[in-house]
Formats: structure tokens, C-alpha cells, sequence
């Protein structure tokens, strides 16, 4: 599955588009063609620092994997998504949409902590869940009702990545979608019964 039939699909689970999306389809931050001559001499770098640090990518691998949680198929967790949304976020995100995410990780666990009186990793699996899908209403009420110059919603951005981060990941294409690595031939007319797995190869 390519990158844009990935994005269209989440696209479609989320009801709209999806924040970055036009990064995504450009290869993020990858160099353009005014910085081949750069590219040819690269200056010496230091080495960055993480855009996240390994306790908030732990944290965002337990937001995913309340979103996804592991059932029959691996969750989010098993496909790394934390790792998934710090490098997506660094590399493809508008500097305005990086402040909001980051601002979110904060906001997510204060909130969590006014709502069931401990932090979001303290709280079980079902108090967690709760907590999203409230979280989740919230967004899909600001979203609808934004205005085009209003910031995204944190946590539609977090709900995104995890979707795409899953769903392009080897064991979301492989377990929790049918999966063929040489198709064939195109067959546009494959037969579908209810409950079967989508195709993640088209």
C-alpha cells in the first residue's frame, strides 16, 4: 500500500483530511532540487537532539494502543507508533502543528489527571479508554466547527498518526489486513464477504 492510499484511507476513517497530508505526499522534508548542491558537500552536524524524548514516545506508544488496542491482531504498540508519530511530527508537520502537538502530550495527561484524579498511565485500560473516546467527541466537535485559519486539535493529529502508523506498519498490513507482496494481475472485481479483511496491496 503507497503512501497516498494510505493517507485517503485514514482520511476516510477520520471523516476529513488529514493534517500534514500534503507533507506526507511530498516526502516530508526531504531536499528539493535547490539543495542537490548542498546535498553533494554536506556541512558537519551535530548530532540533533530526539524531537521526543523516549518516556513521551512510551507515552504515545500507550495512546495508540488505546486507540488500537492488541485483539486477535497486534495493537498499535506492536507496530511502534510512538517511534512512528515523533519522526512523522519532526519531519512533516508545519512548526505551528508541531507546538500544538507537543503542547498536547501535556494537556492529554493534565486533563486525564482533572477527569479520573491520577495521570493517564496510572489509570487501567477501561479508564483510559473512557477518556479517549470523550477526548475523541471533543475533537470531532472542534474539528467540525473550526473555522479554516483555527489551529488543528492535538489529539485528531495523535488519532491520525496512529491510524497511518498502524495501517503502513508491517504487522497492521500483514495481520490486521490481507496482505500480497507480488500480486499477480489487477482484479477489480474480487469477490467480498462481510467481516473479511481489507486488502492493505492494491
Amino acid at each position: 500500500m503507497n503512501r497516498r492510499d494510505a493517507l485517503a484511507r485514514v482520511a476516510i476513517i477520520m471523516g476529513g483530511t488529514v493534517i500534514g497530508a500534503d507533507f506526507f505526499l511530498s516526502s516530508c522534508s526531504s531536499p528539493g532540487k535547490k539543495d542537490e548542491k548542498a546535498a553533494a558537500n554536506p556541512p558537519v552536524v551535530k548530532k540533533e537532539k530526539p524531537f521526543l524524548n523516549a518516556n513521551q514516545v512510551s507515552f504515545l506508544d500507550e495512546v495508540g494502543e488505546t486507540i488500537l488496542p492488541a485483539t486477535q491482531t497486534p495493537g498499535a504498540k506492536a507496530a511502534q507508533v510512538g517511534s512512528f508519530m515523533a519522526v512523522m511530527v519532526r519531519d512533516c508537520y508545519a512548526p505551528a502543528d508541531q507546538k500544538i502537538f507537543l503542547n498536547g502530550l501535556t494537556r492529554l495527561d493534565q486533563d486525564c489527571q482533572k477527569k479520573n484524579g491520577k495521570s493517564f498511565l496510572a489509570c487501567d485500560p477501561a479508564q483510559r479508554t473512557a477518556f479517549l473516546t470523550a477526548l475523541d467527541a471533543e475533537q470531532k466537535a472542534f474539528t467540525q466547527n473550526k473555522q479554516k485559519d483555527d489551529p488543528a486539535h492535538y489529539f485528531r493529529m495523535m488519532k491520525e498518526l496512529t491510524l497511518l502508523g498502524f495501517f503502513t506498519s508491517e504487522v497492521g498490513a500483514t495481520k490486521a489486513l490481507r496482505y500480497l507482496p507480488v500480486p499477480g494481475r489487477y482484479d477489480g472485481n474480487v469477490p467480498y464477504k462481510k467481516g473479511d479483511k481489507a486488502w492493505a496491496t492494491s
